[in-house]
């Protein structure tokens, strides 16, 4: 029987959702990225030698960002507007969506405790003809893949 791999797959767009609210139209995300510590055990061996043994840690937070174009939806404005206020709605727990050029789901990635740290809009220029984006940078307690 011969080896099949699967094709990987091309993200066509993505998507945010927390707290039942879908933010659409994302054409970059980055950053995704799970990370644990890595523990360093040195002990010393019966015959007197001496050996480390690296042991998995803590995970790490971590940080992406969202970019996408600019648009009459103020999620990312509102959602940065809770968190400086300090409300009970800053932390979230949501999904980051990839979706085919179908806009079938292709894949769903869960964040864990994700609040806004910054919000930055692309440089404006009078007569510029590219399109003006928005970058959302999250920071995140954990991130699951699956």
């Amino acid at each position: 029987m011969p080896l099949h791999e699967p094709d990987g797959s091309v993200g066509h767009s993505f998507g945010l959702e927390f707290d039942g609210v879908l933010i659409t139209s994302i054409v970059e995300v980055n950053g995704l990225k799970l990370e644990q510590d890595v523990i360093e055990l040195k002990e010393n061996t019966a015959d007197g030698g001496y050996s480390i043994k690296k042991l998995p840690g803590r995970w790490k937070a971590g940080e992406c960002t969202f970019t996408r174009g600019l648009t009459e939806d103020r999620s990312f404005e509102q959602w940065i507007k809770d968190s400086q206020a300090g409300g009970p709605g800053a932390r979230k727990n949501g999904s980051v969506i990839a979706y085919d050029v179908e806009g079938a789901e292709i894949k769903r990635y869960t964040l864990t405790n994700a609040w806004p740290r910054s919000l930055e809009i692309g440089t404006l220029k009078a007569g510029d003809t590219t399109v003006l984006t928005e970058k959302l940078v999250l920071t995140y307690e954990r991130v699951e893949f699956g």
